[in-house]
């Protein structure tokens, strides 16, 4: 249990079990904490499936009600928490890991991917998000819930929550990357299907379409499914392991 500072950043993280690491993006939006691995929303929680085998790198996401937190600017995006990302990494110096996101962590690790892809031996995407269709107006529900809890953040104006809203969710597809990106990345990818609103399932489907090297499990919520996944991402992970 740790934090690093960096760029005027405070950033949380915790590390669990012994070996190739794997850096891990929770799920829940903007409201990404370590606190949820732990809850039915992470079906798959990597604390307990992976420790045994890997080095589990958990974190909280900049501001999102946990214990990482940094200044909001209208200048803030994908890159910023890619930033924080890679300042995990260097400090802990890790040269090369897995990545492991839900939800949200989809779109952080397209972003890693994209700035420094030598990096990743592998990466499993579950569920995540996207749109089909036009941004709708105004901004989302749960983004709007985020900010009323920023109470410590008086430069977090509504003109700059405006900014970064658009900067992260304009954009489309996976919103920190668009399709032509997709279809160039030659890192091993493991894609588990969204099946709701937030995590629609044509995105998912399309964005293993897109990746070259990618496998598709298109259920695995809950049930036989849900233990078929875990077995599938595990061995996803061992086959994708570089050896020592």
């Amino acid at each position: 249990m740790a934090t690093i500072e960096k760029n005027g950043a405070t950033i949380y993280y915790e590390e669990h079990g012994k070996g190739f690491p794997i850096l891990t993006f929770a799920p829940a939006g903007v409201k990404s904490t370590i606190a949820v691995w732990s809850t039915p929303s992470a079906p798959i929680n990597p604390i307990t499936e992976f420790a045994s085998s890997y080095r589990v790198i958990v974190m909280d996401q900049r501001n999102a009600g946990g214990k990482s937190r940094a200044p909001i600017t209208a200048k803030d995006g994908w890159h910023s928490f890619t930033a924080d990302h890679l300042a995990v990494l260097d400090h802990l110096k890790i040269e090369r890991c897995h990545l492991y996101g839900q939800c949200i962590g989809g779109s952080f690790i397209m972003s890693l991917l994209k700035t420094q892809p030598q990096r990743v031996a592998g990466a499993v995407l579950a569920q995540p998000i996207g749109r089909v269709g036009p941004l709708k107006p105004g901004r989302a529900a749960r983004f709007d819930e985020w900010a009323r809890g920023l109470t410590d953040h008086p430069e977090a104006t509504e003109a700059v929550l405006d900014a970064l809203y658009r900067n992260m969710y304009a954009p489309g597809f996976l919103y920190s990357v668009d399709r032509a990106f997709v279809s160039s990345v030659r890192t091993p990818c493991l894609v588990l299907a969204g099946n709701d609103e937030a995590h629609p399932y044509p995105i998912s489907e399309e964005t293993a379409k897109l990746l070259p090297n990618a496998e598709f499990i298109p259920e695995w919520k809950t049930g036989t499914a849900l233990d078929e996944a875990k077995k599938r991402v595990k061995e996803f992970l061992a086959k994708h392991t570089p050896k020592a």
